[in-house]
């Protein structure tokens, strides 16, 4: 009962898009504009940085609120521990799937990375930022974003492996499947070296 409630209340808050909120407000499909993505960056280049921030701030937080609903919910119930931890890992997986498949978009969301840096912040806001100085740092030195991305998703599989049982470690698992599943496309492009390096956008925002 309980793994079939916290996973319905994580998928639809997944479904709640930042951009498809702010595109209904400002009348245009983000999705299918601009570089053909809801995330917070189409957005700021579409509308600006302070609706980028908007989405953000909705992609990023969603999961907060979703896990602080299921939480208040378990433990009114006496579910402690490792059950409640496991539970809220698995809230926060659907959240992920719920925004990368949203029913309110046809099954065409986002990319899951800004919900799950909401749930990493919600787990551990130290390792929360050091996760994203490890993005930085391995997103500069291969000079690819999602390569940063990546080695964020797998060394929090192993903050859990060394936190938590099993089970949590293997819905971060389940997590870095998701993120591969999402952007496979992206590293058959640098396989090719057609993907589009960091160094690259700097140089041209430089210029800009």
């Amino acid at each position: 009962m309980y793994v079939l409630l916290v996973s319905l209340i994580g998928y639809l808050f997944g479904c709640i898009h930042g951009s498809q909120i702010i595109g209904k407000h400002k009348k245009i499909n983000i999705k299918r504009n601009g570089m053909k993505n809801s995330g917070a960056s189409n957005t700021t280049m579409l509308l600006g940085w302070r609706y980028g921030f908007i989405v953000a701030f909705i992609d990023v937080f969603k999961v907060v609120i979703s896990i602080f609903a299921i939480v208040t919910i378990l433990s009114e119930n006496g579910i402690i521990n490792e059950a409640q931890t496991l539970l809220i890992y698995l809230n926060a997986l659907f959240v992920v799937i719920g925004h990368n498949y949203p029913l309110t978009m046809n099954f065409n969301g986002g990319k899951g990375t800004a919900s799950f840096v909401g749930f990493m912040l919600y787990v551990d806001w130290k390792f929360a930022l050091l996760g994203l100085g490890m993005l930085l740092l391995f997103a500069w030195t291969t000079d690819y974003f999602v390569v940063g991305t990546l080695v964020m998703y797998v060394s929090f599989l192993a903050y859990t492996l060394y936190v938590y049982h099993i089970g949590p470690a293997i819905i971060a698992f389940m997590l870095i499947i998701l993120y591969v599943v999402k952007h496979a496309e992206n590293y058959r492009r640098i396989v090719r070296n057609q993907e589009i390096r960091l160094s690259s956008l700097i140089h041209k925002e430089t210029k800009v």
